[in-house]
């Protein structure tokens, strides 16, 4: 990755046009081609960038942008497109360039899947007496995340989301429906168990008959007892 600190000005052509005024940013050129401008502030997100494949090349100012202090243009066209951004530099404060290395991604810790597998594996978090029936039980749906019964053999059915919102509560409702229909399993009750419950969610669960769970993911990995709240 080269990484240049730059007083610099910019303009995009193609699908739309933008300016950047005269500032000092950073420019980033990546290995893959893809060029950002980034400012001091606004978070992650740069202010202009091309998208890769494109072609960067560095090219004499005419004589009126010469006349403005520009002592360089860079010429990033897109190689499948007329999109084109152009960036005037006026002094450079810095020009650096890293080996990166391959990058492995990020790994997401408390998804989906990792709480199914703690909630699983510490289930009286649902109350006393509970135990694991299955893991995703298969519905002719799809399969629901924890089937359990509860301490007086009731079955269980658990959907489990990172956010709790009004989709995962229809979602758990369609499985209900199926699991009610087996003999060896009816009655079925629902719990709606996520990190994170929306209020409209919520509603409408209890107003469904479903018992909301918000589980304390760092307890959980602790296997910490009286860890979920019940609303």
């Amino acid at each position: 990755m080269r990484v240049v600190i730059a007083r610099c000005a910019a303009r995009y052509t193609g699908r739309l046009s933008a300016h950047l005024p005269e500032a000092t940013r950073a420019i980033m050129v990546k290995a893959d081609g893809s060029v950002l401008l980034h400012s001091d502030g606004g978070s992650y997100k740069p202010l202009n960038w091309m998208s890769p494949p494109c072609t960067l090349r560095a090219v004499a100012p005419d004589a009126d942008a010469a006349a403005r202090g520009v002592v360089s243009v860079w010429v990033v066209q897109h190689d499948k497109s007329d999109d084109r951004l152009e960036i005037d530099i006026l002094e450079v404060h810095a020009d650096t360039e890293h080996e990166l290395g391959a990058d492995p991604g990020l790994v997401k810790d408390g998804v989906e899947a990792h709480l199914q597998e703690l909630l699983a594996a510490h289930i009286d978090v649902l109350g006393p007496g509970h135990t694991l029936v299955r893991r995703e039980y298969p519905t002719a749906i799809g399969p629901v995340d924890i089937l359990a019964r509860d301490a007086s053999g009731v079955a269980v059915a658990v959907e489990i989301k990172r956010r709790g919102e009004i989709d995962g509560v229809e979602q758990l409702t369609r499985y209900l429906e199926l699991l009610n229909r087996d003999p060896r399993l009816t009655p079925v009750r629902g719990v709606f168990a996520a990190q994170e419950i929306k209020p409209q969610a919520r509603v409408l669960a209890l107003d469904r008959g479903i018992r909301c769970v918000v589980l304390d993911y760092d307890a959980l990995r602790g296997a910490d007892d009286g860890l979920a709240r019940l609303f």
